[in-house]
């Protein structure tokens, strides 16, 4: 809990913040009383890249660790869970939890190997690690099924969109929960102090290999859980989901929306999904549109949307303290 200036907070907001948050919440969990098919799919899918976004913004946004391996882990969670389905007969509710494990265990295991590198280099060994996972999913015909993709049974009972978008949300809360609260635990100042000053952070003391560890293997399991959830909607796991096309949108989400910052994944992920199913008729003049929109970003926003606010109506007292400004976000 955080008392700044008299203004009892938790986790960073106000109470008048949370009834915003809360009434937003209500308001979206109505949406499948008035949707048709069609945009309760939307929503459904905006819920899962907002998981996606939030947590790779957990990741590039608060410890500087820009991975490409995002979708990957979604890819890895989605296929666990789905050829132990397929092939084994384990429940999907069993599967799910095991597909989040094998991605936390991959990010574990991909962290350990090349997150001493830092930088661009970090950067493409990830990509590179996406690159292997996407080629075995489709060179693995007899397993994954290739390009064809795996036919999967629902989560549990009967396939309904409505009981899918209420499991889709209820995941996608305890996401962006877990995440607001690391933020305003320990060890997210571990993560700002490490972003901040690796070299400042290491000489009080702080494991700074251990946080980026913890950053990577949280973010995983995040990411493969989103993944588990969303192939067992789809009913279908495709190599479409841990791509570099799938990868790229969800950095676009958090970036554009505002990176390092709480709401901009999520209002990215709300924009970007929105917009792509308004220009889906113009074919792949969508990746343009999204081209256009990323440089008006960098030019009249750079810190994104939601970063760029912050920065222009912040009224945080100067010399307040850094949460201070971040609890606006």
């Amino acid at each position: 809990m955080y008392v700044l200036e008299g203004n009892r907070q938790w986790l960073g907001w106000d109470h008048k913040r949370w009834l915003w948050a809360v009434a937003g919440v209500v308001a979206y969990g109505l949406l499948p009383l008035i949707l048709d098919q069609y945009w309760l799919h939307v929503s459904i899918m905006i819920l899962f890249y907002v998981m996606m976004a939030s947590s790779w913004n957990l990741l590039a946004g608060y410890t500087g660790q820009i991975s490409l391996a995002h979708a990957a882990f979604a890819g890895v969670g989605a296929y666990t869970s789905g050829i132990l389905a397929v092939k084994y007969g384990v429940p999907p509710l069993i599967g799910l939890p095991l597909g989040v494990i094998m991605a936390a265990l991959l990010g574990l295991g991909l962290g350990l190997l090349c997150i001493r590198m830092g930088g661009i280099y970090l950067t493409l060994t990830t990509l590179a690690f996406s690159e292997i996972i996407r080629l075995v999913i489709n060179n693995e015909y007899e397993i994954t099924r290739g390009t064809m993709g795996l036919k999967v049974p629902v989560l549990f009972g009967t396939y309904s969109k409505v009981t899918s978008f209420y499991v889709m949300m209820a995941a996608a809360l305890l996401v962006v929960f877990v995440i607001r609260k690391i933020l305003y635990s320990d060890l997210g100042m571990s993560f700002r102090a490490v972003q901040n000053d690796e070299t400042a952070a290491a000489s009080v003391g702080l494991p700074v290999f251990k946080v980026r560890i913890a950053a990577f293997v949280i973010t995983a399991a995040m990411a493969g859980m989103a993944g588990s959830l969303y192939g067992h909607y789809l009913l279908l796991i495709t190599p479409h989901i841990p791509s570099l096309d799938m990868m790229f949108l969800v950095l676009a989400m958090a970036v554009i929306g505002g990176l390092g910052t709480f709401v901009g994944p999520i209002l990215g992920a709300v924009f970007l999904e929105t917009l792509a199913e308004q220009i889906r008729v113009w074919g792949e003049f969508h990746v343009l549109i999204y081209g256009l929109i990323a440089l008006a970003v960098v030019r009249f926003a750079p810190l994104g949307v939601v970063g760029s606010l912050n920065e222009r109506f912040s009224t945080g007292a100067v010399g307040a303290p850094r949460v201070a400004k971040e609890s606006t976000s």
